[in-house]
Order: structure tokens, then C-alpha cells, then sequence
């Protein structure tokens, strides 16, 4: 079976926040805990697959979350453009996630349909579960659909030999988090099924969410999933940077290896 190769890559991060921001039943809500935002890269010889897109400078103005890098110039390292990309792994069209998806036009998005359900339907009728969505992105993916450039899944799935996703929920109502086989064995993007460590480490749900009993049963999909924990990634962790070596150029790091400390 194809064994690949998978890259973290920077693009943000968000200082100003305390724990209250990203964790509940926390017993230091008051100190500083800060945030870095990814997407994901992998690779097999001449396949490449991206898992979500960032959001770009538009966005960063608009919710006055800067970026680092635009998504496009994230992945300048690699050699690639956007029309290289082909195959988008949305693991929930959050704007951090799918922010980003009008700058790669010729890629297919592999996304659930329960996610594109829910962001489209009812629940978006109340500010506190449409805050993390933005409509041209949602609207991107729309467009996506009816250009036939959307494979829908419901559940578990193989998107490519090696690469599989898996339906967990919890922070929005279709999240699904990614499964990779590499040299160290299988590893796990989480996205946000785990935004931190100490999310699936401690069991602590993060304070976005949609469905708390489903973000706890997915802290055990996540396990169940991988090779060893230590393959488990969450989706926002500055200790990732901290835990795997950088590869290419300082915003990216290489995860397939296992990791250096």
C-alpha cells in the first residue's frame, strides 16, 4: 500500500486568547493560550493531495485575524501552483478550513455531505453555529457541486490507496477528521475533531461546538485510528511546530517521520 508522504504548513496563528477560548471545565480560564492555524499537504510520487485551504487576506480582514501567509503563497515551497491541486480534503467548511477554496479551481472537494447539509440548512439560522462559516465560502463549495467537483461521503471512506477519511462531528455537524499511511505507521490529521493536545489528552471538549457527547466519542475515534498516539495531530497546536522538524521552510513541518522530540 502507497505510503505518504504529509506536511503541516502554517499560515497563521492567533496569540490573543486565554484557555476560556479552548477548553471547557478549565481550571486557568484566565492565561494566555495561543492559537496556529494549518492545512495540510500530502504526497506519493507525482499524487498530491491538499487537506483544507486556509482562508486568505480578504477573510483576515473581514474577522480581523490576520494571516502570515496567503494559502497560495503557503505552498510556494513544494513548487506548486494552484492549479496543480486537484484533490481538496475539506474536513469542514468552517472559514479557517474552507477559506480558501476559490484560489485552487481545479481541485474536486472530498467533504461530507452531512457538513454541506448543515451549513446550508436551518442551523444556520442562528448566529452562534453560522459565527465560524462565511457564505462565499459555503457558496464556493455550492458552485464547486454544480461544476461536478464534489464527492460526497457519508461516514468512512477511502479518498486515495493509503488515505482515508472518517465522520466524527462534535465541532460542526459534519467534521471528519483524515487518515494517512506512512512510514510511521498511520497517522491522523484531527483538524478539529481535536483543535489542541490537551483536547483528546485530557478529554476536554473544545467550546465551539455543535454536539458534545460527539466530540468526546470522537477523542476515541482518533485513537482507534492511529498507529501510537503520538501520530494523533490536532489541528491547531503550537507544539506541532515544537514536536516534528521543519521541512522546506520554517512554516512547514514534516509530520510522516514521527516525531524529533
Amino acid at each position: 500500500m502507497k505510503q505518504w508522504q504529509v506536511h503541516a504548513i502554517k499560515y497563521a496563528d492567533r496569540n490573543a486568547r486565554t484557555r476560556a477560548d479552548s477548553f471547557i471545565f478549565d481550571d486557568d480560564h484566565g492565561a494566555a493560550h495561543g492559537m496556529d492555524y494549518f492545512m495540510w499537504l500530502l504526497r506519493c510520487e507525482d499524487d498530491v493531495i491538499l487537506v483544507d485551504t486556509g482562508y486568505d487576506s480578504a477573510e483576515a480582514v473581514r474577522r480581523d485575524r490576520p494571516i502570515r501567509l496567503n494559502p497560495v503563497e503557503a505552498l510556494a515551497p513544494f513548487g506548486l501552483s494552484p492549479t496543480d491541486i486537484t484533490k481538496v480534503i475539506v474536513t469542514h467548511l468552517h472559514y479557517d478550513h474552507a477559506g480558501g477554496l476559490h484560489l485552487f479551481p481545479n481541485a474536486t472537494l472530498h467533504l461530507q455531505a452531512a457538513e454541506m447539509a448543515f451549513a446550508t440548512g436551518p442551523c444556520m439560522c442562528h448566529d452562534t453555529l453560522r459565527m465560524p462559516y462565511s457564505a462565499d465560502h459555503v457558496c464556493e463549495a455550492i458552485k464547486r457541486l454544480y461544476a461536478g467537483k464534489v464527492a460526497f461521503y457519508d461516514g468512512d471512506a477511502e479518498v486515495a490507496e493509503g488515505v482515508t477519511v472518517h465522520a466524527i462531528g462534535g465541532h460542526s455537524r459534519g467534521l471528519q477528521c483524515v487518515r494517512v499511511l506512512t512510514s510511521a505507521g498511520w497517522l491522523v490529521l484531527a483538524s478539529d475533531a481535536a483543535h489542541f493536545y490537551e483536547n483528546f489528552e485530557k478529554r476536554k471538549p473544545f467550546p465551539i461546538v455543535v454536539d458534545v457527547e460527539a466530540m468526546l466519542k470522537g477523542f476515541e475515534t482518533l485513537y482507534r485510528l492511529t498507529s501510537s498516539p503520538e501520530l494523533i495531530i490536532p489541528g491547531h497546536d503550537p507544539l506541532v511546530q515544537s514536536y516534528f522538524p521543519s521541512d522546506l521552510a520554517p512554516h512547514i513541518t514534516r509530520l510522516d517521520r514521527g516525531r524529533s522530540k
